[in-house]
């Protein structure tokens, strides 16, 4: 034992909001006035005789490069662990604390303020707990719990766009329009990839998950929850009969047009809160544990890593759009908003008057890492099912997923061809700014890196 030189250790911290914290994720702030289960910070650390590598999966819906680079520096000065080999990522669960400015949900700056401290306690714990280990890479479909939300509704219909006035070709989220569908316009990638990490006495350390499920968002407006995420985590060590050591990680993948929201057969899942999330973490969970009878285990994964930031421009209002927007924010209560085409016209318009302060480009983090046989990718945004899946065609042997919402928060990331479709994830805003090529210049970089590892 005193030879093996991997080592691997996990370890998760408590980081639940209290209640009044300003929760994030739609168009406007919420406030925490119910915890329905707790919140982690979850990480995982892995070590050869040259590499340490740390994954830290958060419960939150976004974190940016300004509050991530903070606590990536202390974690590097904690463990030694350098700068590049550390990813963190937010599971995107919608129903947390705010550490980001979106649309109109705003941060809150005592929970901001918390946050990185047991963030860089997550990552020191689980470097202390280092102990001899193996890994194995597992896959199965699950094809039943996501549906593209993007959808072509019937000639005549007209999906409003509230930045240019005009009109889109495909409707995201067609409330109350579902007799006007036609088709949905993409294919979600309906894979559970996942790395499992055991020591070499055969005791679970932890798994590492990864599926491209937006979220579920089945509570009210005012609670705190880790979604299907944290029901998946608890399923699984329940379903291992792991012990109390094991941690459970979800990560999202690439998710950014995909839900559960099926607006062609909406009463297929209960209603009640939290049901959707725990039946879909169950189920997720059993296919785990169903998988692992075809796993093979690496007992000397070697550890590498790759890491760029690259120059990607921004899509920012003409002068002539930036006068129009102004005029109508001066216009504006937006302490008494009300969500009508004309309401999200304003909210919008804010959204164009503050691009407008954005230089014109921006440095964007891309990773990789190997881990023996196996590759995982880290994109900082919402990604399509697209991007995921032409990544994955490289890599046949199933040993590769991408991590999205990592290392940062740049919004989504369309392909271009979806992005003259318009549709809510393409409408200009702070969460949805990146040039026309971004999408295509960040995928060619993560192939790159994957190619080279």
């Amino acid at each position: 034992m005193q030879q093996h030189s991997f080592k691997a250790g996990t370890a998760r911290v408590d980081i639940t909001p209290p209640l009044g914290t300003v929760i994030n994720g739609e168009f406007t702030s919420r406030y925490a006035n119910h915890i329905a289960d707790p919140l982690y910070a979850k990480a995982m650390v892995m070590q050869d005789d040259g590499t340490t590598l740390l994954f830290l999966i958060v419960d939150i819906c976004v974190m940016q490069r300004d509050f991530l680079d903070e606590v990536k520096h202390i974690i590097a000065e904690e463990t030694g662990i350098p700068l590049e080999n550390q990813l963190i990522s937010s599971t995107h669960t919608h129903s947390a604390g705010s550490v980001a400015d979106l649309l109109m949900g705003h941060v809150d700056w005592g929970y901001r303020k918390k946050l990185p401290a047991l963030l860089v306690e997550a990552a020191v714990m689980a470097q202390r707990s280092l102990m001899p280990a193996k890994v194995a890479y597992g896959w199965f479909d699950e094809p039943r719990h996501m549906v593209c939300r993007r959808y072509r509704m019937k000639s005549g219909y007209q999906p409003f766009n509230p930045v240019s006035g005009g009109v889109d070709a495909v409707k995201t989220n067609p409330f109350g329009d579902e007799r006007d569908i036609v088709e949905r316009t993409s294919k979600p990638d309906t894979e559970l990839r996942y790395l499992a990490v055991k020591g070499i006495d055969d005791q679970w350390i932890g798994l590492l998950a990864n599926y491209s499920l937006h979220y579920v968002g089945d509570c009210e407006r005012g609670t705190i929850s880790a979604d299907y995420f944290g029901c998946f985590a608890k399923a699984l060590a329940e379903s291992l009969g792991a012990g109390s050591a094991f941690v459970g990680m979800m990560s999202n993948g690439t998710s950014g047009e995909v839900n559960i929201w099926d607006f062609l057969d909406p009463d297929r899942y209960p209603s009640g809160n939290h049901e959707k999330s725990r039946l879909i973490g169950r189920a997720l969970a059993a296919g785990v544990v169903e998988s692992l009878n075809d796993v093979v285990w690496e007992a000397q994964p070697v550890l590498d890593s790759r890491y760029a930031e690259i120059t990607v421009g921004l899509r920012k209002p003409t002068p002539t759009e930036l006068e129009r927007a102004k005029e109508l924010v001066e216009q504006t209560d937006y302490e008494n908003i009300h969500f009508d085409r004309k309401g999200y016209q304003q909210v919008y318009a804010r959204e164009q008057v503050l691009l407008a302060e954005y230089p014109d480009e921006k440095q964007v983090p891309v990773q990789a890492f190997r881990i023996g046989s196996g590759l995982i990718g880290a994109l900082p945004g919402e990604f399509f099912a697209e991007t995921g899946l032409r990544i994955k065609v490289g890599r046949p042997d199933k040993k590769y997923f991408t991590i999205c919402l990592a290392n940062d928060y740049v919004g989504y990331v369309p392909p271009a061809h979806e992005l003259k479709q318009g549709g809510y994830e393409c409408w200009r805003c702070r969460s949805s700014h990146l040039a026309e090529n971004a999408e295509d210049i960040l995928r060619n970089t993560l192939v790159a890196q994957i190619n080279s590892l």
